[in-house]
């Protein structure tokens, strides 16, 4: 049986998950060299973004990082 941290980790990694669903056609049109499926595995994780996002573009790590950041805060 799940404790109470337990349980509002889970509500709370669902809900990132749901919002993350509606963000991915943003996300899409923003690194559009990353496929709708690949968007989608990530969840809304930044550390995962950031590294599919740094593979792709073929970028410094803070660069992405700097990237995604902006995007979770215009797309809050």
């Amino acid at each position: 049986m799940k404790n109470f941290a337990q349980q509002q980790s889970t509500h709370i990694s669902d809900e990132i998950k749901g919002k993350w669903k509606k963000q991915v056609g943003a996300a899409k049109t923003t690194w559009s060299k990353l496929t709708e499926d690949e968007l989608i595995k990530v969840e809304g994780h930044q550390k995962t973004l950031t590294g599919l996002v740094q593979e792709r573009y073929d970028i410094a790590r803070e660069d992405a990082e700097k990237q995604v950041k902006k995007f979770f805060a215009q797309n809050k």
